[in-house]
């Protein structure tokens, strides 16, 4: 094994770049330079086992061996995976164990310096050498141009999508990221220029607010944007997909939340409607 070292300087907090790395929808992205539609299994939990792996159930089994959020992530590998099923004492597999990926991350006056390092075996590193920075630049151009991205897939119709997602009545049954949340009142003027407005308050009244904003683009069953009264921006795409409906929610993050929080919330919120769409 020889260690490769790569470095890319990016114009954002380590936090922007760290969720880039590990959020799963921008982590498809960039690693799709190596091979695209490839993923991670794993809790995210330090010492837990994290599988690296492509659409065909193949590739790395590995541990989270540290963690340190903002900073630093080290991968150890245990070696290889066949139909997402770790392969014991086969030559390549046994190649990669003990073998470790590491992310690091230093901060300074708000840009960041990303530097990996990674074992590799001579037959890889031609791949490692050619993939890597192009892998690299796409968390540079993600990192400084932030923003969170959501999305689902819904057993429905693009019409009945657009419809149940616009609809005063049906925001009310939806809109909640928990069961101990709902929202009492909606309101919706959905054309380019009109507002939006919806009550979102936990059932025992213990907290609330207004979820609101102003429509920039209304493209009927494909395309909505809006901007939020403080400025940030959301776009909302539906893409049809045989009988289906893909959403594909962008949003521009708050200061006051951690990232990992706002994906969370937001997404909830996306299951939701996705739950009550499929069975009602």
């Amino acid at each position: 094994m020889k260690t490769l070292t790569f470095t890319e300087t990016i114009e954002a907090s380590a936090a922007k770049v760290w969720f880039t790395l590990w959020n799963d929808h921008s982590y498809r992205e960039w690693t799709g330079a190596f091979y695209p539609g490839s993923y991670t299994i794993s809790d995210w939990q330090l010492g837990s086992s994290i599988q690296f792996v492509g659409p065909n159930g193949d590739g790395i089994d590995s541990i989270i061996t540290e963690m340190i959020p903002n900073e630093k992530m080290v991968f150890t590998h245990q070696g290889t995976l066949k139909n997402f099923t770790p392969v014991e004492n086969d030559p390549e597999s046994m190649m990669w164990k003990g073998a470790t990926e590491s992310y690091m991350l230093t901060e300074t006056n708000g840009v960041t310096t990303l530097t990996v390092k990674l074992d590799s075996a001579d037959e890889f590193i031609d791949n490692f050498s050619e993939a890597f920075p192009k892998s690299l630049t796409i968390v540079k151009q993600r990192a400084e141009n932030f923003a969170i991205t959501i999305e689902t897939t819904i057993n429905a119709p693009v019409e009945k999508v657009w419809n149940y997602w616009s609809d005063p009545e049906r925001i009310k049954q939806w809109n909640n990221p928990s069961p101990d949340w709902h929202t009492p009142r909606a309101e919706n003027d959905l054309r380019v220029g009109g507002s939006f407005l919806s009550r979102m308050e936990a059932k025992d009244g213990s907290f609330g607010f207004d979820f609101n904003g102003i429509y920039s683009t209304v493209d009927k069953n494909q395309k909505i944007e809006y901007a939020m009264p403080d400025g940030r921006k959301v776009s909302v795409i539906f893409t049809t997909i045989g009988d289906t409906t893909k959403i594909t929610e962008t949003f521009d993050p708050e200061s006051e939340n951690s990232y990992d929080m706002q994906y969370g919330g937001w997404m909830a919120i996306l299951q939701s409607f996705k739950s009550y769409t499929e069975t009602n």
